[in-house]
């Protein structure tokens, strides 16, 4: 049975995945874990970057002995799954990423980091803010957002770049929701060309959050993508 990692996105954590998990344990050996300071697991010392979370990914992978994965990474997940295919292309598989992110910089940046203003939420969306602190902490969900926030900072300089892309060799499998409004149809597009064995599919009617994209799509297309020879 294929080794299969779910990786969530910024501000998610393992629990988001449990009944697609549920569902994909008949064909895969499921893994999941939380990337640190998510999810209530607490953080490390450093900050969030995606090389540190990459690094966690190598670290469980080595804990549970698995000396390779198929990958499927939603947004932040994605791109961590990418990099790794990247730099440490003998410990991942196949890569399947929905909703991430590909083009970034000082611009792009911060326009992701508008919508991280913790008082804000918590004062125009507090059924959010509620939801943030149910899964990361009461007085921990502010701190994931404010590194998140300096996530995107970093990805303005520290980001995969054209050759990077080139250079990845494993089938990638690249998902956009057709009502995602964060991830546009124009990045992806390019990337897909930039990468030497991978595949684009639009979903339509699927929004950029993860909670609102069909379970049973995601299990389709996890089992049509991970499991062809």
């Amino acid at each position: 049975m294929k080794n299969l990692l779910l990786l969530h996105g910024a501000l998610g954590s393992k629990e988001q995945f449990t009944e697609l998990e549920t569902l994909l344990s008949k064909n895969f050996k499921v893994h999941v874990l939380n990337f640190s300071g998510h999810g209530r697991r607490p953080s490390h010392h450093h900050a969030f970057t995606i090389q540190n979370f990459a690094h966690e990914v190598l670290d469980y992978m080595n804990e549970n002995y698995l000396t390779s994965a198929d990958v499927f990474g939603y947004s932040m997940g994605g791109y961590v799954a990418l990099w790794l295919a990247r730099f440490y292309p003998e410990r991942v598989g196949k890569t399947f990423t929905l909703g991430t992110k590909l083009k970034w910089n000082e611009v792009e940046a911060e326009k992701e980091i508008k919508m991280l203003n913790a008082e804000k939420i918590a004062e125009k969306v507090p059924a959010f803010a509620e939801s943030l602190a149910q899964r990361h902490g009461e007085h921990e969900w502010k701190s994931v957002m404010s590194k998140t926030a300096l996530l995107m900072k970093d990805l303005a300089h520290t980001h995969l770049t054209e050759q990077d892309f080139i250079k990845i060799q494993h089938p990638v499998l690249l998902g956009r929701g057709g009502e995602d409004t964060m991830v546009s149809f124009e990045e992806t597009d390019y990337v897909h060309h930039l990468l030497k064995n991978s595949e684009f599919k639009v979903y339509e009617n699927v929004p950029h959050v993860i909670e609102k994209v069909p379970v049973d799509l995601l299990k389709k297309e996890c089992e049509r993508f991970f499991l062809a020879a």
